[in-house]
Order: structure tokens, then sequence, then C-alpha cells
């Protein structure tokens, strides 16, 4: 009678290469902490998106060459807690928050718990297969977006003035809000489902490069432009689910 395999006991590097990248993803998110506090916002912010960026891929990459694990699924989703539910917020407050401390934490807290509550309803969704309504939404904005979009005041900042564009007050409301978002039920276009038919790859890759090469040339103001974007198509997913067609 053969034997049931055992797990494996050696991993090839190409293997363990998504958790790497998840691993670069909660080195980036830390430092990007340091950076706040020692006043450094610019490449905080930087670190934040690049981590994003890591966080888009590591994933696929581990889909691509079979090597999704339990682990992994468990290192993601703490990386991305990290990420983008601790590190956006403490820089906002290290930024423009602190002659208003008490309030500026609660806001702090306020994004913070709601970016967690989004992560644990997704990773339960995901670990008992109770898929949406619609398998080409998700509910509520993902992580990543909610953290592009809360540090859209600093964008604002580094784009047009030296300094806060926005009274504090302002800027806590915007995260709160941001944070609420996070736990709504409000649809959002999964890009996961996406399709590409293949006489539009051509303009999808030209798109990719535009917008590439204007996040290099002009990062502040095509991140803001990027948040505008995503907020406008929140809305216009919003607006074509609850048409009657699509119910």
């Amino acid at each position: 009678m053969d034997q049931a395999p055992g797990p494996q006991t050696e991993f090839s590097l190409i293997q363990l290469l998504p958790n790497m990248l998840t691993i670069i993803a909660v080195c980036a998110g830390l430092t990007a902490i340091r950076f706040g506090m020692q006043g450094d916002y610019m490449p905080a912010v930087l670190l934040i998106i690049g981590a994003g960026i890591l966080d888009g891929i590591d994933g696929r990459i581990a889909r691509l060459l079979g090597s999704s694990s339990k682990m992994g699924a468990e290192l993601d989703s703490l990386a991305d807690f990290l990420n983008f539910g601790v590190a956006p917020p403490l820089i906002l407050y290290y930024w423009a928050l602190q002659d208003i401390r008490s309030l500026g934490w609660i806001c702090v807290l306020v994004f913070a718990v709601c970016c967690v509550i989004r992560l644990a309803r997704f990773n339960v969704s995901a670990k008992s297969d109770d898929l949406p309504r619609d398998g080409a939404y998700f509910e509520g904005i993902p992580s990543p977006a909610g953290a592009l979009l809360v540090m859209l005041p600093m964008y604002l900042s580094f784009a047009f003035a030296d300094r806060p564009v926005l009274p504090g007050v302002i800027i806590c409301l915007h995260m709160v809000l941001v944070g609420l978002l996070l736990i709504s039920r409000i649809p959002t276009w999964s890009f996961k489902t996406t399709k590409i038919s293949r006489e539009n790859v051509k303009f999808f890759l030209l798109g990719v490069a535009f917008v590439g090469a204007a996040l290099l040339s002009f990062a502040w103001v095509t991140l803001i432009a990027l948040c505008l974007g995503y907020v406008a198509m929140v809305i216009w997913a919003w607006i074509d689910r609850e048409r009657p067609s699509n119910r």
C-alpha cells in the first residue's frame, strides 16, 4: 500500500520568491514608519507605494509558480495590515496631526481598526468560499487602495506646496472616511477578474507605460490623478451594479 506523500521538506529559491517579496514589503513598511518619525515624508510615502506594488505581484507570482501556501496567505495578510493599516496613518500623524494629538491619534486608531476588520472579513470570506454576488466586485475598497487614498493630502502638499495644504481636522475627517470605506459594502471592481481582449492588449500596455513614465516624471500629480480616477471608478461601479439590469 502506497504511503501518502508527506509535507514538502525542501523548496527552491523560485518557490520562495513570493514570500521573499512579502518580507521585502514588510521591510519597506517598517522603514516608511522610521522615515516618517524622522520627518522624511517623501521617501516614506514612496516606500508605501512600493509596498503596494509588491503586494500586487507576490500573490500572482505564487499562483503562477504553483507555490501558494497557507503560510504565504497569512504572511501576506499580516504584511497588508502593517503596510496599509498602520504605516500610512502613522505617517500622516507625524506629518500633520501632532498639533491635535488626541483627535489625530483617535483617527489613526479608527483607520487601523477599519483596515484590520477589512482584512479579517476578506480572509474569512476567502476561506469559506463565500463569494460576493458578482465575482467582478469586492465589497468595500481593498486595503492597498485605502492606503493610496488616505495619503492624498500628502500628495497635494508635495505637488503644490512645502507644507500641509489642508487643516488637520480635514485630514482627520478624510482619514476616517477612507477607513469607513474599507469596511463598507460599496462595490469596487476586482482587477483580478478583469480580462483584456487580444486586440486591446497593445493599448493596455501602452497605457501602463504612460502611467509608469508619468509616475517617474511627475510622481505626486500622477498619484493625485490616480486617486481621483479610482474614486470615479468606485462611483461608476456602484452605479453600474445598482442598475436594474444588473440585479
